[in-house]
């Protein structure tokens, strides 16, 4: 291939998942979206294999592919249809995770040429706690579980579809807020038109024999690419391993063991000697494994290499059914998409760093620190009948990740206040916070000397109050908060993490996961774990 001409084709495609991604961003209606941005768009080819992604959540990327191969599998999509699903057993992370798959057909084509994906974080899908973040032992205590569905059907010209207002009203029967679901889920829709329209757009100015061609061309590239990074790496077996603090309703830590084997220009990854699955909700799929192993291998890769699925081809993944990182149903599983995958990352990290210890950073730390809640905003006026739940005002709803420190490496200090690895997410800005929740920031600092030290320090995590001006369901599902991240090369581990409910002039310390009922007036405090330092100081 052309490299010039394959070097613009490949930012033709990542531009359109971009371009999906901002659509996305600017029709939806929640600070999650709009503000946090948690979501993740990509291209793929008729065979469903990624071929572009945008610049999001490594978490959501490197599974979606598996949602797109369910939903083709599971549905035989036209044009204008949309496939939504949210199911972690089917490609899906977890339930807040909903993605939306469209093929995309050129002119009177039977087959698809192209298919486009986006999966947004949705603030609330039902379940036993707001934000369905929560303390569960089976998924379905965790939200509406929804397997490969049409969302969208073709339409009388067979090109534009439309809504299914009976699936639409049994998705929105089964959220805290469904005004704000609806506008999301429509979102998403027009982020998929604009990413349709994009690529026809490319094929009729350059020919879709030509777009195809670049396509296998750039999966091929990231596959030589791939290779030539692990030949690099100093052939053998490397052990690695780390837990989580516990899975929320046992005390005992959930071990993650890998053993990577480099040979020539290919590596097996094998979880097997990991853990059971938990009874919490820390258990990972196998989608969010691989989208963490895909990850890191990535991260091998000096270059700006194209995110496609020619990366994973030198990467044999092991990851037994039954085990914490390969959960079967019907296991909870809120915990595994944003806690074990970046546990997950860790251990990868760990193990290669003995290959090539002068590449890989320290620990950074290790957890989301999700914080979800909900309740009703006595400050709105209500439109329900009285004597009704909603009388004492609008139902609210809200998740968000709180950054710490990034892991110091031999290149230099970590990172204060940023979030790392698994995640790709801003912060909600305090204005845009106060405005929508009944709830005051009172603190937003960085944690002075939580990083850990060595010849470089590890990065700084934060400290976040919020007072409640309302009565509140809160969950928070945190890690670190026994055993802070690693340090490597003679680095000190990070600080570990701290969770307190201040009630009156009285502190309680809450463990790392927990549910919560806050009063009017309680403040909450979260202080998120410091990286770990890298080389003796």
């Amino acid at each position: 291939m052309n490299a010039i001409e394959l070097e613009l084709f490949r930012h033709f495609l990542v531009s359109i998942a971009e371009e999906m991604g901002v659509v996305l961003r600017r029709s939806s209606y929640s600070v999650n979206i709009k503000e946090r941005r948690d979501y993740s768009c990509a291209v793929y080819d008729a065979n469903g294999e990624t071929v572009a992604m945008g610049d999001h959540m490594p978490v959501h990327l490197g599974a979606m592919p598996l949602s797109v191969q369910a939903a083709r599998e599971a549905l035989e999509l036209g044009s204008g249809d949309v496939a939504i699903l949210n199911d972690p057993f089917r490609g899906g992370t977890h339930l807040p995770d909903i993605t939306a798959v469209a093929p995309v057909f050129l002119g009177n084509s039977k087959l698809p040429a192209f298919y486009i994906a986006n999966r947004a974080h949705h603030s609330d899908v039902g379940g036993m706690s707001p934000g369905s973040m929560p303390l569960a032992r089976e998924i379905y205590q965790e939200g509406i579980r929804i397997p490969p569905v049409r969302l969208v059907r073709r339409g009388g010209d067979a090109r534009a579809g439309v809504v299914d207002r009976e699936m639409l009203a049994l998705l929105l029967a089964n959220v805290r807020t469904p005004v704000e679901r609806e506008g999301d889920l429509r979102a998403q829709l027009a982020s998929l038109k604009r990413g349709a329209e994009r690529l026809e757009a490319l094929v009729q100015k350059y020919g879709l024999a030509k777009v195809q061609a670049n396509m296998r061309a750039l999966q091929d590239y990231s596959e030589r690419m791939m290779r030539a990074s692990i030949r690099d790496l100093q052939a053998g077996v490397y052990e690695f391993e780390d837990c989580l603090d516990n899975d929320g309703v046992t005390g005992a830590p959930v071990w993650i063991r890998v053993k990577i084997a480099i040979r020539g220009d290919s590596a097996t990854v094998d979880f097997s000697k990991s853990d059971p699955q938990a009874a919490g909700p820390v258990n990972a799929n196998y989608a969010v494994t691989l989208a963490a192993v895909m990850y890191v291998f990535r991260c091998l890769i000096h270059e700006d290499v194209p995110f496609t699925a020619g990366i994973l081809r030198p990467i044999r993944l092991i990851a037994p059914e039954g085990t914490v990182v390969n959960a079967h149903a019907p296991s909870a599983m809120a915990a595994g998409n944003v806690e074990t995958s970046q546990r997950v990352t860790d251990v990868v990290l760990g193990a290669l760093a003995q290959a090539a210890p002068d590449s890989i950073a320290a620990a950074s730390s290790g957890t989301m620190n999700n914080l979800s809640f909900g309740g009703f905003d006595s400050r709105r006026g209500s439109k329900f009948e009285r004597g009704s739940m909603f009388e004492y005002g609008s139902p609210f709803a809200y998740y968000e990740t709180i950054a710490g420190g990034m892991g110091a490496s031999a290149r230099g200090a970590g990172h204060s206040a940023v979030q790392t690895h698994m995640t790709n997410t801003l912060n909600t800005p305090v204005e845009a916070f106060e405005h929508q929740f009944p709830i005051r920031v009172e603190r937003y600092s960085i944690r002075r000397g939580s990083g850990g030290a060595g010849k470089h320090r590890g990065g700084d995590g934060l400290v976040r109050e919020l007072r409640f001006l309302t009565p509140a369901d809160v969950t928070i599902l945190s890690d670190r908060r026994e055993r802070g991240p690693w340090g490597l090369s003679g680095g000190t581990a990070g600080k570990p993490g701290r969770n307190t409910l201040v009630r009156g002039k009285i502190a309680t310390p809450l463990p790392g996961k927990t549910r919560i009922e806050v009063r009017e007036g309680d403040l909450l405090r979260i202080e998120t774990p410091g990286g770990g330092g890298w080389g003796r100081r």
